[in-house]
């Protein structure tokens, strides 16, 4: 706007400098944040006031009020006064329970021995400079890195299928493998933590990182992420989720969230990987009813330290703090990276003790000497840090370092050996494509199109980008941009800080030809990949017997913006003209087959149900492999965009994005069931190659035993006592089990994933129907089999507001058995 009005950038850079030394001399300012201080001393006035721009602008209006040392919960803009955080304080300290005992025992006899400088170079990071092999290190012992698909920034490493990919499987045996060869994959390289898995809900269909995810449903999302950190921590890794209510690509947003819904839905799946021990959580960027994520105290010690008795340590999202004392006070445990802000004064102080680019490093001292900080509190800190550190035996043997983040070269510019090129892939590439063709969901299959025979084929046509190979190479974009910011060739990984790099990428058209070709290499196979030659696209799909069209949508983190979408989706239809791809093909070609490499729902209302489009196969985003069509969606395909009950706020005045989850409970399927809305492709849909029927439904409550937990946090400053890891145990219990008979009646063995489905009392006010239940069976054609699913408490519970605790309501449940959230076989009832 100034340059328009004739102002030059010199100019205006001297603007800001005049700016900035305004804001040094700022007393106010420089109390509320003392680092402030020590980028003044060094640095610039440019660089000062980028500090408030990015940094303290976007919490100005809450200064006045916000104090979690006085107990005064941030303040709301006007017409959000609902909408705020209650403090819960003090952090509660690491007990040992439920099995951590001994490695809390050997931490705390550890920590006694260390001075105050050596505590703080545990809890501060030491910056991304040369020396910082990964991309969060603190002192010379742990080394913090992504991703939840791969090891990111190096060599000799796998890229798995993403997160959505895995639930879509519905296979919580294979989940766990996945994560636990992702964790081989991890230690291999010397990795102490890794960032993942991906933990939040879909709640937005457009939403930038759901491919990363476990899908929309909480139920769902909880048993995958548990099973991963099953998986991640049996190969001996902490595995690290992103904790909570991040539902767009923006960071600075206020999640607007009611305490039933918080703890139903957006709490459930991170309670799940508590009670399987997962060690470390990270904060994340976003606010949570107007306190930013590191420093809410009720969700940090009121829930995650408090009700579901965490042992391990929660570390910030990279540059996630926007305050000191608050998120230490708050129950914050580690500062990732160190320095304050990326672009904001020293990137590179190395020794955290010492340190004055950061939150923490050299002001802990500083909290701590002059009384606003116990050092007892620096203690649980450090304490909780090496208790996970012990719990997964990385003090014996473990791996050191052997990549940096700077690069895949073996040696730096000064001559140091920064890379040993270790290959920790091992067979993964069986898994990978195993996992590819058990998330490959199989969406609409007519006259028989799927499975392709060759021997059936004289020619075939392949069509779409999509098909082919990345020409830039699978790990390059033509700008030049990183972290597979662009969208070029086949998709297998969207962009941003959760992808891996590519040991090698098999486009489908590369497959498909060879596959061909070893069977019947006179078969003909037509190709073209420009996505808008599209009078080349008709000629050849006349002239073929059976068309393949492989179409894409991508999206990624918001720090990358490709092709004008900052991360989140600017919509939901297929990206590079899939549309017009494949209607130009289905008008000249009878057996039209579309293939889509998908982050997450897209619009198909304009080909669907043209005659000639025989099949659609959702494949996700498969990784480095991918194989035939096995299962279901893990999120609702709707018909229209509008179907949706939420939405991307691409834009916003506040200086929080104020996002209120004003459906509550009702997300994805649920609201769809809620409103009768019908959608194209529902929760949990897939088809089979073969048939199934169900029948023999049994339900079978179990006796109760007394109650043993305690009261969990309530609203205000007072502590709660501290529930055993996961909440309280009873919620654990198996209150009832659902039995039923699945029989194959089909020509070919087949996998089917029944999922089990309750309708709550009515006076509790919950959806229609919520997932409690599901397993994925493989059964021989001619056979059946018994399926037996439990229900624990807390599966048949609701959280009362009041009582602060789950309850279990009375009255009559409906027990809903199907193939998907809207093909229900077998219905039954149960009362507690």
């Amino acid at each position: 706007m100034w340059l328009a009005s004739g102002i030059t950038s010199a100019q205006m850079g001297k603007t800001y400098g005049i700016l900035g030394g305004e804001l040094c001399k700022d007393e106010t300012l420089d109390k509320a944040f003392p680092v402030l201080g020590s980028i003044c001393s060094q640095t610039t006035g440019i660089v000062a006031l980028s500090f408030v721009i990015w940094v303290i602008r976007p919490i100005l209006p809450h200064l006045a009020l916000a104090d979690v040392v006085n107990g005064i919960p941030d303040s709301a803009p006007a017409g959000f006064d609902q909408w705020t955080s209650p403090i819960v304080l003090p952090a509660p300290n690491t007990t040992g329970q439920n099995g951590w005992a001994s490695s809390v025992a050997r931490a705390r006899a550890f920590v006694a021995q260390l001075t105050l400088a050596e505590k703080i170079n545990v809890t501060t990071g030491v910056d991304t400079g040369a020396s910082s092999r990964c991309l969060g290190n603190t002192g010379t012992i742990l080394c913090l890195h992504d991703s939840p698909i791969g090891v990111r920034l190096t060599d000799f490493v796998s890229a798995f299928p993403a997160g959505i990919n895995a639930a879509s499987t519905w296979d919580r045996d294979l989940i766990e493998k996945r994560g636990y060869a992702m964790g081989s994959e991890h230690k291999g390289k010397g990795v102490n933590i890794v960032l993942g898995p991906g933990t939040n809900l879909a709640r937005v269909a457009a939403a930038g990182r759901n491919w990363e995810a476990f899908g929309a449903d909480p139920f769902l999302a909880g048993v995958a992420t548990a099973a991963s950190i099953e998986g991640y921590q049996s190969a001996g890794v902490i595995a690290g989720t992103h904790f909570c209510g991040g539902s767009e690509a923006k960071q600075v947003e206020s999640s607007n969230i009611d305490d039933r819904t918080l703890h139903e839905v957006y709490v459930w799946p991170f309670a799940e990987a508590v009670k399987v021990g997962v060690a470390a959580v990270m904060c994340s960027y976003n606010y949570i009813n107007q306190t930013q994520a590191c420093q809410n105290s009720k969700l940090i010690n009121g829930v995650l330290k408090e009700e579901l008795g965490f042992q391990g340590f929660i570390m910030s999202d990279w540059a996630a703090m926007i305050n000191g004392l608050q998120p230490a006070l708050a129950g914050l445990d580690m500062n990732m990276p160190g320095f304050i802000g990326y672009g904001i004064g020293d990137q590179d102080q190395p020794d955290p003790s010492t340190a004055t680019n950061s939150w923490w490093g050299s002001e802990l001292s500083t909290m701590v000497n002059n009384g606003s900080l116990s050092e007892t509190r620096i203690d649980d800190m450090v304490t909780r840090i090496f208790a996970a550190w012990y719990q997964l035996g990385q003090d014996e043997d473990y791996p050191h370092v052997s990549f940096t983040q700077h690069g895949q070269q073996t040696f730096s510019a000064d001559g140091q050996l920064v890379n040993e090129h270790v290959n920790v892939q091992g067979e993964h590439y069986r898994l990978i494509r195993e996992i590819g063709a058990a998330s490959s969901i199989l969406l609409k299959n007519t006259k028989n199109a799927l499975p392709l025979r060759v021997k059936n084929l004289k020619r075939i046509g392949i069509f779409g980008s999509d098909a082919a190979a990345n020409p830039d190479g699978a790990n390059n974009c033509a700008g030049g941009a990183t972290s597979h910011g662009c969208s070029q060739g086949t998709l297998a990984q969207g962009w941003g800080s959760g992808t891996a790099y590519f040991p090698y990428l098999v486009d489908p058209l590369s497959a498909i030809g060879t596959h061909i070709r070893s069977i019947n290499p006179t078969v003909v196979v037509d190709a073209v990949t420009n996505d808008f030659n599209l009078k080349a696209v008709s000629d050849a799909a006349s002239l073929a017997d059976t068309c393949l069209v492989f179409v894409n949508a991508d999206s990624g983190e918001g720090y990358i913006t490709v092709d004008g979408n900052a991360g989140d989706r600017n919509n939901i239809t297929l990206w590079h003209g899939g549309d017009n791809l494949i209607l130009t093909t289905a008008s000249r070609c009878a057996n039209t087959i579309v293939v889509a490499h998908i982050v997450g729902p897209v619009l198909v209302e304009s080909w669907i149900d043209h005659p000639n489009v025989t099949a659609f196969i959702n494949a996700g985003i498969p990784g480095q492999e991918s194989d035939e069509p096995e299962w279901a969606v893990a999120y609702t395909m709707a018909k229209t965009r509008e179907d949706y009950n939420a939405d991307v706020l691409y834009t916003s005045s506040d200086p929080v994005t104020q996002i209120t989850y004003e459906e509550a409970l009702e997300i994805d399927y649920r609201h769809f069931d809620a409103h009768d809305i019908e959608p194209r492709f529902e929760f949990g849909f897939g088809l089979s190659y073969t048939t199934f029927v169900y029948s023999g439904l049994e339900t079978a409550p179990h006796p109760r035993r007394d109650a043993d937990h305690t009261t969990t946090s309530a609203p205000g400053t007072a502590a709660s006592p501290v529930n055993p890891v996961g909440g309280p145990t009873e919620l654990y219990d198996v209150v009832a089990t659902v039995s039923f008979t699945i029989k194959n009646t089909g020509p070919i063995a087949g996998n089917e994933v029944p999922q089990l489905y309750l309708g709550f009392p009515a006076s509790v006010n919950e959806p229609p129907k919520v997932l409690r239940g599901f397993t994925r069976k493989l059964i021989a054609a001619g056979s059946e089999t018994r399926v037996a699913l439990d229900l624990r408490r807390k599966d048949v519970s609701v959280w009362d507001v009041v009582r602060q605790d789950w309850v279990v309501p009375e009255g009559r449940f409906e027990v809903m058995v199907g193939s998907s959230s809207r093909d229900i076989k077998l219905t039954g009832s149960l009362e507690f």
